[in-house]
Protein backbone atom coordinates (compact mmCIF):
# COMPACT_ATOMS: atom_id res chain seq x y z
CA UNK A 1 0.00 0.00 0.00
CA UNK A 2 2.78 2.48 0.88
CA UNK A 3 4.60 1.77 -2.42
CA UNK A 4 1.41 2.31 -4.38
CA UNK A 5 0.76 5.61 -2.63
CA UNK A 6 4.28 6.96 -3.18
CA UNK A 7 4.48 5.71 -6.77
CA UNK A 8 1.17 7.42 -7.52
CA UNK A 9 2.39 10.59 -5.85
CA UNK A 10 5.55 10.48 -7.99
CA UNK A 11 3.52 10.11 -11.17
CA UNK A 12 1.23 12.99 -10.22
CA UNK A 13 4.15 15.23 -9.26
CA UNK A 14 5.19 15.30 -12.92
CA UNK A 15 2.09 17.32 -13.78
CA UNK A 16 1.46 18.95 -10.39
CA UNK A 17 4.51 21.09 -9.82
CA UNK A 18 3.32 22.18 -6.37
CA UNK A 19 3.78 18.69 -4.85
CA UNK A 20 6.64 18.65 -2.31
CA UNK A 21 7.67 15.61 -0.23
CA UNK A 22 9.38 15.68 3.19
CA UNK A 23 10.53 12.65 5.16
CA UNK A 24 11.93 12.03 8.63
CA UNK A 25 15.03 10.01 7.68
CA UNK A 26 13.26 6.87 6.54
CA UNK A 27 11.47 5.42 3.53
CA UNK A 28 14.58 3.91 2.01
CA UNK A 29 13.74 1.72 -1.00
CA UNK A 30 10.35 3.51 -1.15
CA UNK A 31 11.01 7.23 -1.60
CA UNK A 32 14.04 7.11 -3.93
CA UNK A 33 12.02 7.29 -7.18
CA UNK A 34 10.43 10.57 -6.05
CA UNK A 35 13.72 11.99 -4.73
CA UNK A 36 15.56 11.15 -7.96
CA UNK A 37 12.83 12.52 -10.23
CA UNK A 38 12.22 15.71 -8.23
CA UNK A 39 15.34 16.54 -6.20
CA UNK A 40 14.26 20.16 -5.81
CA UNK A 41 10.94 19.05 -4.29
CA UNK A 42 12.21 16.46 -1.84
CA UNK A 43 13.86 16.99 1.53
CA UNK A 44 14.97 14.59 4.25
CA UNK A 45 14.72 16.69 7.40
CA UNK A 46 16.21 14.01 9.65
CA UNK A 47 14.77 12.54 12.83
CA UNK A 48 12.91 15.75 13.66
CA UNK A 49 9.23 15.25 12.93
CA UNK A 50 7.98 18.35 14.74
CA UNK A 51 10.40 20.48 12.75
CA UNK A 52 9.34 18.62 9.60
CA UNK A 53 5.73 19.69 10.17
CA UNK A 54 6.78 23.32 10.68
CA UNK A 55 8.90 23.23 7.51
CA UNK A 56 5.89 21.78 5.68
CA UNK A 57 3.67 24.61 6.92
CA UNK A 58 6.19 27.17 5.71
CA UNK A 59 6.43 25.55 2.28
CA UNK A 60 2.63 25.47 2.09
CA UNK A 61 2.55 29.22 2.78
CA UNK A 62 4.78 29.59 -0.30
CA UNK A 63 2.27 27.74 -2.46
CA UNK A 64 3.36 24.12 -2.25
CA UNK A 65 1.11 21.14 -1.56
CA UNK A 66 3.34 19.40 0.97
CA UNK A 67 3.40 15.73 1.96
CA UNK A 68 5.18 14.65 5.15
CA UNK A 69 6.09 10.98 5.50
CA UNK A 70 7.10 8.97 8.54
CA UNK A 71 6.20 5.91 10.62
CA UNK A 72 2.85 5.86 12.40
CA UNK A 73 3.06 7.79 15.65
CA UNK A 74 5.98 10.01 14.73
CA UNK A 75 4.38 12.46 12.24
CA UNK A 76 1.10 12.40 14.20
CA UNK A 77 1.10 11.99 17.99
CA UNK A 78 4.57 13.54 18.31
CA UNK A 79 3.48 16.54 16.23
CA UNK A 80 -0.01 17.32 17.49
CA UNK A 81 0.79 20.89 18.52
CA UNK A 82 2.40 21.68 15.17
CA UNK A 83 -0.44 20.03 13.26
CA UNK A 84 -3.05 21.95 15.24
CA UNK A 85 -1.49 25.42 15.19
CA UNK A 86 0.78 25.52 12.15
CA UNK A 87 -1.24 23.37 9.74
CA UNK A 88 -4.92 23.18 10.61
CA UNK A 89 -5.39 26.63 12.15
CA UNK A 90 -3.94 28.18 8.98
CA UNK A 91 -5.70 25.66 6.69
CA UNK A 92 -2.32 24.91 5.15
CA UNK A 93 -2.05 22.38 2.35
CA UNK A 94 -0.02 19.88 4.33
CA UNK A 95 -0.77 16.17 4.00
CA UNK A 96 0.51 13.99 6.84
CA UNK A 97 1.29 10.48 5.60
CA UNK A 98 1.68 7.89 8.36
CA UNK A 99 2.89 4.48 7.23
CA UNK A 100 2.29 1.62 9.63
CA UNK A 101 -1.32 1.96 10.73
CA UNK A 102 -2.45 0.06 13.81
CA UNK A 103 -0.09 -2.84 14.50
CA UNK A 104 1.79 -2.79 11.18
CA UNK A 105 5.05 -2.23 13.06
CA UNK A 106 4.08 -4.70 15.77
CA UNK A 107 7.57 -6.15 16.39
CA UNK A 108 8.78 -2.69 17.50
CA UNK A 109 6.36 -2.55 20.44
CA UNK A 110 3.98 0.06 21.80
CA UNK A 111 6.16 3.01 20.72
CA UNK A 112 5.36 2.03 17.11
CA UNK A 113 1.70 0.98 17.57
CA UNK A 114 -0.42 3.60 15.84
CA UNK A 115 -3.71 3.12 17.66
CA UNK A 116 -4.92 6.55 18.83
CA UNK A 117 -4.25 8.70 15.76
CA UNK A 118 -7.76 8.73 14.26
CA UNK A 119 -9.31 9.98 17.50
CA UNK A 120 -6.74 12.74 17.87
CA UNK A 121 -6.63 13.98 14.30
CA UNK A 122 -10.33 13.83 13.50
CA UNK A 123 -10.97 16.16 16.45
CA UNK A 124 -8.93 18.99 14.91
CA UNK A 125 -10.90 21.47 12.76
CA UNK A 126 -10.11 21.53 9.01
CA UNK A 127 -8.41 18.10 9.01
CA UNK A 128 -9.53 15.51 6.43
CA UNK A 129 -8.77 11.99 7.68
CA UNK A 130 -8.35 9.10 5.22
CA UNK A 131 -7.56 5.43 5.90
CA UNK A 132 -7.40 3.48 2.62
CA UNK A 133 -8.05 -0.25 2.74
CA UNK A 134 -6.04 -1.66 -0.15
CA UNK A 135 -3.65 -0.57 -2.93
CA UNK A 136 -6.53 0.62 -5.12
CA UNK A 137 -7.80 2.91 -2.39
CA UNK A 138 -4.22 4.02 -1.64
CA UNK A 139 -3.83 5.13 -5.25
CA UNK A 140 -7.16 6.96 -5.11
CA UNK A 141 -6.18 8.57 -1.79
CA UNK A 142 -2.99 9.95 -3.34
CA UNK A 143 -4.98 11.34 -6.25
CA UNK A 144 -7.48 12.95 -3.88
CA UNK A 145 -4.83 14.54 -1.65
CA UNK A 146 -2.98 16.00 -4.63
CA UNK A 147 -6.23 17.71 -5.68
CA UNK A 148 -7.30 18.67 -2.17
CA UNK A 149 -6.40 22.10 -0.84
CA UNK A 150 -6.03 22.17 2.93
CA UNK A 151 -4.86 19.82 5.68
CA UNK A 152 -5.06 16.07 5.21
CA UNK A 153 -4.07 12.87 6.96
CA UNK A 154 -3.55 9.52 5.23
CA UNK A 155 -3.16 6.43 7.42
CA UNK A 156 -1.71 3.60 5.37
CA UNK A 157 -0.68 0.07 6.20
CA UNK A 158 2.84 -1.13 5.55
CA UNK A 159 2.70 -3.70 2.73
CA UNK A 160 1.15 -6.93 1.51
CA UNK A 161 -2.54 -6.03 1.79
CA UNK A 162 -4.87 -7.97 -0.53
CA UNK A 163 -6.51 -6.03 -3.34
CA UNK A 164 -10.23 -5.82 -2.59
CA UNK A 165 -11.44 -3.57 -5.39
CA UNK A 166 -11.12 -5.45 -8.67
CA UNK A 167 -12.44 -3.22 -11.44
CA UNK A 168 -11.37 -1.72 -14.75
CA UNK A 169 -12.87 1.62 -13.72
CA UNK A 170 -10.52 3.84 -11.73
CA UNK A 171 -11.73 4.35 -8.18
CA UNK A 172 -12.48 7.94 -7.20
CA UNK A 173 -12.79 8.62 -3.49
CA UNK A 174 -15.39 11.05 -2.18
CA UNK A 175 -15.38 12.11 1.49
CA UNK A 176 -18.50 11.06 3.35
CA UNK A 177 -19.43 8.13 1.13
CA UNK A 178 -19.47 4.40 1.88
CA UNK A 179 -18.17 1.99 -0.77
CA UNK A 180 -20.08 -1.29 -0.93
CA UNK A 181 -17.79 -4.25 -1.57
CA UNK A 182 -20.29 -7.00 -0.78
CA UNK A 183 -24.10 -7.00 -0.79
CA UNK A 184 -26.08 -8.40 2.12
CA UNK A 185 -29.37 -8.14 4.00
CA UNK A 186 -28.91 -8.87 7.69
CA UNK A 187 -26.29 -6.40 8.89
CA UNK A 188 -24.07 -3.65 7.48
CA UNK A 189 -20.38 -3.98 8.32
CA UNK A 190 -18.44 -0.73 7.92
CA UNK A 191 -14.66 -1.14 7.80
CA UNK A 192 -11.99 1.53 7.64
CA UNK A 193 -8.40 0.75 6.76
CA UNK A 194 -6.47 -2.42 6.03
CA UNK A 195 -8.69 -4.78 8.04
CA UNK A 196 -11.15 -4.75 5.13
CA UNK A 197 -9.59 -7.77 3.43
CA UNK A 198 -9.67 -9.82 6.65
CA UNK A 199 -13.28 -8.95 7.41
CA UNK A 200 -14.43 -9.59 3.85
CA UNK A 201 -12.80 -13.04 3.89
CA UNK A 202 -14.38 -13.80 7.27
CA UNK A 203 -17.84 -12.95 5.93
CA UNK A 204 -17.35 -14.93 2.71
CA UNK A 205 -16.13 -17.98 4.61
CA UNK A 206 -19.19 -18.02 6.85
CA UNK A 207 -22.95 -18.17 6.36
CA UNK A 208 -23.42 -14.53 7.36
CA UNK A 209 -25.56 -12.51 4.97
CA UNK A 210 -23.73 -9.30 5.81
CA UNK A 211 -23.23 -6.33 3.55
CA UNK A 212 -19.66 -5.02 3.74
CA UNK A 213 -18.67 -1.42 3.10
CA UNK A 214 -15.30 0.27 2.96
CA UNK A 215 -15.16 3.71 4.58
CA UNK A 216 -11.88 5.37 3.58
CA UNK A 217 -12.79 8.82 4.92
CA UNK A 218 -13.58 9.21 8.61
CA UNK A 219 -16.15 11.83 9.57
CA UNK A 220 -18.29 14.34 7.64
CA UNK A 221 -20.51 11.51 6.44
CA UNK A 222 -23.13 12.06 3.79
CA UNK A 223 -26.60 12.41 5.31
CA UNK A 224 -28.02 10.45 2.39
CA UNK A 225 -25.53 7.60 2.89
CA UNK A 226 -26.30 7.42 6.61
CA UNK A 227 -30.04 7.56 6.02
CA UNK A 228 -29.82 4.74 3.46
CA UNK A 229 -27.97 2.54 5.96
CA UNK A 230 -30.44 3.26 8.76
CA UNK A 231 -33.40 2.54 6.50
CA UNK A 232 -32.02 -0.77 5.23
CA UNK A 233 -30.26 -2.24 8.29
CA UNK A 234 -31.26 -2.62 11.92
CA UNK A 235 -27.67 -3.41 12.93
CA UNK A 236 -24.44 -1.71 11.88
CA UNK A 237 -21.02 -3.09 12.85
CA UNK A 238 -17.96 -0.86 12.66
CA UNK A 239 -14.44 -2.30 12.41
CA UNK A 240 -11.13 -0.50 12.92
CA UNK A 241 -7.54 -1.22 13.93
CA UNK A 242 -7.66 1.57 16.49
CA UNK A 243 -8.70 2.19 20.06
CA UNK A 244 -12.47 2.22 20.60
CA UNK A 245 -12.24 5.59 22.34
CA UNK A 246 -12.90 8.33 19.83
CA UNK A 247 -12.15 6.33 16.70
CA UNK A 248 -14.03 5.39 13.55
CA UNK A 249 -16.85 3.58 15.36
CA UNK A 250 -17.36 6.55 17.64
CA UNK A 251 -17.63 8.85 14.63
CA UNK A 252 -20.38 6.66 13.12
CA UNK A 253 -22.32 6.57 16.40
CA UNK A 254 -22.07 10.35 16.69
CA UNK A 255 -23.23 10.93 13.11
CA UNK A 256 -26.18 8.52 13.32
CA UNK A 257 -27.25 9.87 16.72
CA UNK A 258 -27.15 13.46 15.49
CA UNK A 259 -29.12 12.55 12.37
CA UNK A 260 -31.71 10.69 14.44
CA UNK A 261 -32.10 13.54 16.93
CA UNK A 262 -32.70 15.97 14.06
CA UNK A 263 -35.38 13.75 12.51
CA UNK A 264 -33.25 12.73 9.56
CA UNK A 265 -33.87 9.02 10.16
CA UNK A 266 -36.94 7.29 11.58
CA UNK A 267 -35.04 4.94 13.88
CA UNK A 268 -31.55 4.57 15.28
CA UNK A 269 -29.89 1.30 14.22
CA UNK A 270 -27.99 -0.71 16.79
CA UNK A 271 -24.28 0.02 16.35
CA UNK A 272 -21.72 -2.54 17.53
CA UNK A 273 -18.07 -1.53 17.48
CA UNK A 274 -15.04 -3.73 16.88
CA UNK A 275 -11.76 -2.11 17.85
CA UNK A 276 -8.95 -2.25 20.37
CA UNK A 277 -10.34 -2.40 23.88
CA UNK A 278 -8.76 0.86 25.09
CA UNK A 279 -5.63 -0.79 26.40
CA UNK A 280 -2.00 -1.14 25.47
CA UNK A 281 -0.88 -4.53 24.24
CA UNK A 282 2.60 -4.50 25.70
CA UNK A 283 4.08 -7.33 23.68
CA UNK A 284 5.86 -7.48 20.35
CA UNK A 285 4.67 -9.59 17.48
CA UNK A 286 3.46 -9.61 13.91
CA UNK A 287 0.51 -7.48 12.87
CA UNK A 288 -1.74 -10.51 12.56
CA UNK A 289 -0.69 -11.79 15.99
CA UNK A 290 -1.47 -8.45 17.64
CA UNK A 291 -4.76 -8.20 15.76
CA UNK A 292 -5.68 -11.59 17.20
CA UNK A 293 -4.69 -10.42 20.69
CA UNK A 294 -6.97 -7.41 20.24
CA UNK A 295 -9.75 -9.70 18.88
CA UNK A 296 -10.36 -7.64 15.75
CA UNK A 297 -12.76 -10.12 14.14
CA UNK A 298 -16.50 -10.50 13.68
CA UNK A 299 -16.27 -13.83 15.48
CA UNK A 300 -14.99 -12.15 18.64
CA UNK A 301 -18.01 -9.86 18.67
CA UNK A 302 -20.44 -12.71 18.17
CA UNK A 303 -18.85 -14.66 21.04
CA UNK A 304 -20.08 -11.91 23.37
CA UNK A 305 -23.72 -12.55 22.48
Amino acid sequence: MRNTFINTLSSLAATHEDVFLLCGDLGYSVLEPFAQAFPDRFLNVGVAEQNMTQVAAGLAREGYNVFTYSIGNFPTLRCMEQIRYDVCYHEASVKVIAVGAGYAYGPQGVSHHTTEDIAMLRAIPNMTVCAPADPVEARAAAEFMVRHRGPGYVRINKAGEPTVHVTDTPLVLTPGEFIQVRPGRDTAVLVTGALLGNILKEVRDSDRDYAVYSVPFIGRYSRDALAALAEKFDTVITVEEHQLNGGFGSSVVEALSDLYSMGGIAHMPKVRRIGIDNRFIGVSGSQEYLRSQARLTLGALESQE
